[in-house]
């Protein structure tokens, strides 16, 4: 089988296995514990029924899903900023300020400890290639499709296994962030860290199984042109779709500027597109009928089985091959991003601490979409003002880390820097941020066990 017709039979066979996850997900009380989601049942499935262990599937299939995930990455990164009404820059710095801090300290600190471990421990050790630091934050906070969208980076860098590396570094990123995010958030609740919730209240069942029972349930999109003339999600497509042509212009430009960036990836370049759209449509009163859920619902779908197909094609030759440095840098970065939680987070927010902590560990772990989940766990109707802060924190930090430019430029960044270089130029990112948060009043270095805005008026 080949041409569309192998494309098309190969994403149906995709949506069985999504689907699978979801039974899973149902009937496995494990999974229910720790919130793995569908996606990552289904990808582990079609990766056990792979060449490396059942190989049931056709060749076509699998080659059809290497190049899935390259290419819905651009949609996921084109619809960030689409629908969004853009607040002042004195709103954005007010509410979202202390967010970007932290994040910006926890996403270039997994830059500068998998430089430091790769320098002290694994090219000694291992011999690997000074690029091997970068697929920490690459899979970490950038996710699958980031990893997928750097395959040419990694060829051209000498390094072609840094994708499937990557990809897996990015499923074990997820893995740490629901079973990570969902241990400390019982624990919290233990101990009276959450505003909202009790060890009475705990986390609701419906939510361990993702079945939504009537009363709970809620509109997932709403229309803005009439279907008489085109359907609302066809139309959101085609605004999403021009968001990706427009980074595409730009990725020829950029491609001319020199060699080495000849490689340069075009999903940051489809997030600005989408951000020029925007800017654009607000100006001809036309973003008026963008329905902010619709992208959301193109950004979820194409995420979802961007990672079934990422998971279900990682090579695990390359994997074994480097299982040892592979180890100990998700050690490394597993281990960071608890000290960012655990002693970071109740000394750089003023308030609300826990909810905002453990968004940002969910993100910084597993993309953004994980960072809402366990948001929405401590804090499921939004009473605190973490989600509005963490969504001006993403307009900001998007653009640079967590599949932003300095996520894809920084394969090219080692190289030409040199990897002490490069952690002394992310310690200086990190050290300037950690001002920034002191000069502004949010740091606490002696922070209250329980900290939300009634303690901080001082009222009851």
């Amino acid at each position: 089988m080949e041409g569309l017709t192998a494309v098309f039979f190969s994403i149906c066979i995709l949506g069985v296995y999504l689907l699978a996850g979801k039974i899973l997900r149902v009937k496995v009380r494990l999974f229910q514990k720790i919130f793995l989601p569908a996606s990552i049942i289904g990808g582990f499935l079609a990766l056990f029924s792979g060449p490396y262990m059942l190989d049931i599937l056709p060749a076509f299939i699998l080659d059809t899903w290497r190049e899935i995930p390259g290419i819905l990455i651009n949609f996921v990164f084109a619809t960030l900023f689409l629908g969004i009404m853009v607040p002042g820059v004195r709103t954005l710095w007010s509410q979202g300020g202390s967010q970007l801090c932290f994040g910006m300290v926890a996403g270039t600190g997994q830059y500068l400890f998998a430089v430091l471990v790769t320098i002290l421990v694994l090219i000694p050790f291992f011999d690997v290639s000074p690029v091997f630091a970068t697929i920490l934050e690459i899979g970490f906070a950038g996710g699958h499709g980031t990893a997928a969208g750097m395959r040419g980076v990694f060829e051209q860098m000498g390094f072609p296994e840094g994708a499937d590396l990557a990809q897996m570094s990015a499923t074990v990123g997820i893995i740490a962030a629901v079973t990570g995010g969902i241990f400390y958030i019982n624990i919290a609740i233990r101990k009276g860290y959450c505003v909202n919730l009790d060890e009475s209240k705990g986390i609701p069942e419906f939510k361990k199984k993702g079945l939504i029972p009537e009363s709970e349930r809620f509109d997932i999109s709403r229309a803005t042109v009439a279907s008489e003339s085109i359907e609302p999600m066809a139309f959101h497509f085609a605004i999403t779709v021009l968001a990706i042509l427009a980074g595409w212009l730009m990725l020829a430009g950029v491609r001319q500027i020199h060699p080495v960036v000849s490689g340069f990836p075009l999903f940051p370049l489809a997030m600005i597109g989408g951000m020029i759209i925007q800017i654009i449509s607000i100006r001809l009163k036309v973003a008026r009928y963008y329905d902010r859920q619709s992208f959301e619902r193109i950004l979820g779908f194409s995420l979802d089985v961007l990672v079934v197909a990422a998971i279900a094609s990682i090579r695990l030759d390359l994997f074994i091959e480097n299982l040892w440095p592979f180890v100990i840098l998700m050690a490394v970065g597993i281990g960071w991003l608890f000290i960012c939680l655990m002693v970071l987070a109740p000394r750089m927010f003023p308030y609300n601490w826990l909810e905002r902590g453990i968004t940002e560990y969910g993100m910084q772990s597993g993309v953004t979409a994980m960072g809402l989940l366990l948001l929405r766990l401590v804090d499921p109707n939004y009473k605190t003002d973490t989600a509005q802060a963490f969504g001006f924190k993403q307009m900001l930090y998007e653009p640079f880390l967590g599949g932003g430019l300095i996520t894809a430029t920084a394969p090219f960044i080692v190289i030409a820097l040199g990897l002490w270089w490069s952690a002394l130029f992310s310690l200086i990112i990190m050290l300037f941020f950690l001002v920034i948060s002191w000069l502004n009043g949010w740091t606490n270095l002696n922070p209250v066990k329980d900290q939300h805005p009634k303690q901080l008026d001082g009222k009851e």
